[in-house]
């Protein structure tokens, strides 16, 4: 245990009081959502009443007749050796490549891949160069490394670029329907990318738990697809590929993976090695058996136009109500809606208080700037609750909104 003693908040330095109050705040999204009569719009999760019950049941006693008392057993660090080589099979299909099993380390969901890549690439003061605002997971997962960031314009006009991509340990991007802002990255912006990132000698992540959420027209190529293309034969590139179940199946089997240039899938492996050992076995022999069947891919009729359905409902709502203080764009896929206010005029980590009061939950924006400044937008969630659930929250929204309003002009 420390020994260290507390230091006042008065003299703490600023990047530090961000990290606790950022924190905090986080944790009270958590507990605000499950409190009786809470709308959350807080929250990036599935609807839990689509989640393919039956057949995840069918998985699992599919896995253990297939895979025996090998699925209850430790695995390999790497994972279990079928689900990779389908990963790999399927990867290769997808973009043309040659993709093997020694390309895949699966992991405990994408959360533990963004940690394992902290651990690997990352030492104290080193530079990322990240999309802002950014996923705050990923912000968690790499702070106890204490790195410095700068901030990735898609545009790629900022003339710093690539004096700070030749400094960079990696770039971090979600091309797809990024969180918080659900944006969709141009193809055209993606190519720009890695052409810069492969001048630069240095890594690409590119994290894509939305990819299976296209509500309108399609996502497009990846950025690991456009390295393909350029680049046939066993893959070796510069591009780190994150996927997941949770988006597309269900969160609880927390089966994600790397796919990745097999030297650096090596070292990834190392690194698990202190921080599970060894995955479940078990959820990643159901993940093979759902994968296998393809039902993720056909989970994806029902899902889809639900998503579209509550997206609309939201945003309809959000235009009768909210628009005069807020602005957005509908979004073509993912799970959020980001809203900034016009003129910066409200702030909305003090928004967030009196949203509480009208018991309705989001994000604000500060918690996916890594410098905490930006506090004049908030990401709401539509994929978690019914059509009439999404107007009743955007209801509370506008009440609170008024009530933050009348608040600035009281003395």
């Amino acid at each position: 245990m420390s020994n260290a003693t507390a230091t006042p908040e008065s003299t703490r330095p600023a990047s530090a009081r961000w990290i606790s109050s950022s924190n905090n705040l986080t944790q009270q999204f958590l507990s605000f959502g499950g409190q009786p009569d809470m709308v959350s719009l807080a929250g990036g999760l599935p609807a839990a009443e689509l989640y393919p019950v039956a057949a995840i049941q069918a998985a699992s006693q599919r896995a253990l007749a297939n895979h025996g008392t090998a699925a209850l057993e430790y695995g390999p660090v790497e994972g279990l050796p079928a689900l990779r080589q389908l990963i790999a099979d399927r990867v290769s299909a997808e973009t043309g490549g040659s993709f093997s099993p020694a390309n895949v380390m699966l992991t405990t969901g994408a959360m533990q891949a963004l940690d394992l890549i902290g651990k690997v690439l990352v030492d104290a003061g080193d530079l990322i160069v990240t999309q802002s605002p950014t996923y705050v997971g990923a912000l968690d997962a790499w702070r106890p490394r204490s790195p410095r960031y700068h901030k990735l314009d898609w545009t790629l006009h900022d003339p710093s670029l690539d004096r700070n991509l030749r400094e960079a340990k990696f770039v971090y991007t979600v091309p797809n329907y990024s969180n918080p802002t659900g944006v969709l990255v141009s193809q055209e912006c993606r190519a720009a990318l890695l052409e810069k990132v492969i001048e630069a000698g240095t890594w690409l992540v590119e994290d894509d738990p939305y990819h299976s959420l296209q509500l309108d027209g399609p996502t497009g190529q990846t950025i690991l697809h456009h390295y393909v293309a350029q680049n046939p034969g066993p893959y070796a590139g510069p591009v780190i590929y994150l996927g997941t179940v949770s988006k597309s199946l269900v969160p609880g089997l927390r089966v994600g993976w790397i796919i990745a240039e097999a030297n650096l899938i090596q070292s990834l492996a190392v690194a698990k090695m202190s921080s599970d050992l060894s995955s479940s076995m078990f959820t990643q022999a159901v993940a093979f058996e759902l994968l296998h069947a393809n039902v993720d891919r056909t989970h994806a009729a029902t899902m889809i136009p639900a998503y579209r359905e509550r997206r609309d409902a939201l945003c309809r709502e959000a235009a009768l109500r909210l628009s005069p203080w807020f602005e957005w764009e509908t979004p073509v896929g993912g799970m959020f809606v980001w809203m900034r206010a016009r003129n910066n005029a409200i702030d909305t980590n003090e928004l967030y208080r009196f949203a509480v009061e009208e018991k309705v939950a989001f994000v604000p924006s500060s918690v996916f700037d890594f410098t905490g400044e930006d506090r004049f937008a908030m990401r709401v969630n539509f994929t978690r609750n019914a059509p009439e659930v999404l107007a009743e929250g955007v209801r509370r929204l506008e009440r609170a909104i008024r009530n933050y309003l009348a608040a600035q002009k009281t003395p």
